[in-house]
């Protein structure tokens, strides 16, 4: 299952011209649904303490904000399968190097009205301090920016807190329903479950599949309650 997952995984690199005029056509068949359109760029890392072993947290926050945003069924919201092809092409993987032009050239190739871009601190006491800011593709201004802060072991509640306060600022449709994440919100493990699932996306994208299994596994064990881990160890059982 890991070779051929990973076989894949290299096989669709190889293809990425071939995908991104497959991502035009895809747009071109998504004029008709008039839903806003998001995408969220990798975090910037600035940790204040152990600043390498925070560094998967930069795509890890990324994956939990797509996750929470994506639960609103009146907005699109880009997978992140569709975001890393562009910025490996691009060779704008570290999110250091993206700035607010870019974000607008990226978010018209992803055809997203807004690109949501950020970065997080973690001090010595494990304050955690995450800042967003969102740019509109149209007009190139930022027309959002929020800050939301607490402890790092409630690291799900705050990234619930900024989808809500996300949703509201730009006006996107309201939420029909409470975060299907409140229950792993709870889970005093929910920390060391989601550095987990951040260094298997890492994992990933480096090709080590059966690395990335492992801490997928790892990371539902400690937090069961969290879907989006649920769906990843159920793909991988699948593909076994």
């Amino acid at each position: 299952m890991v070779h051929a997952l990973s076989a894949v995984t290299r096989r669709t690199r190889s293809l990425l011209p071939a995908l991104l005029l497959l991502g035009t056509s895809q747009l071109a068949a998504q004029a008709n649904d008039t839903r806003p359109t998001l995408a969220v760029l990798y975090f910037t890392n600035s940790a204040l303490v152990d600043f390498d072993s925070y560094a998967p947290l930069s795509k890890g926050m990324a994956e939990m904000l797509i996750n929470e945003i994506a639960q609103n069924s009146g907005v699109r919201v880009v997978e992140r399968d569709r975001l890393q092809p562009v910025l490996e092409e691009q060779n704008l993987q570290n999110s250091d190097r993206v700035d607010k032009e870019t974000a607008v050239k990226l978010g018209k190739t992803l055809g997203a009205r807004h690109m949501l871009m950020g970065s997080f601190v973690i001090d010595p006491n494990r304050n955690l301090r995450i800042d967003v800011r969102a740019v509109n593709t149209e007009t190139s201004a930022i027309e959002y920016v929020k800050t939301v802060s607490g402890k790092a072991d409630q690291l799900l509640q705050l990234v619930i807190d900024l989808g809500q306060q996300i949703n509201a600022g730009l006006k996107l449709p309201a939420l029909k329903t409470a975060s299907a994440t409140i229950p792993a919100a709870k889970n005093p493990n929910q920390f060391k479950a989601l550095m987990a699932m951040s260094q298997a996306l890492e994992a990933e994208d480096k090709d080590d599949m059966e690395g990335a299994a492992t801490l997928y596994r790892t990371a539902v064990a400690l937090a069961p309650e969290y879907q989006p881990l649920q769906t990843k160890v159920a793909m991988l059982n699948r593909d076994e």
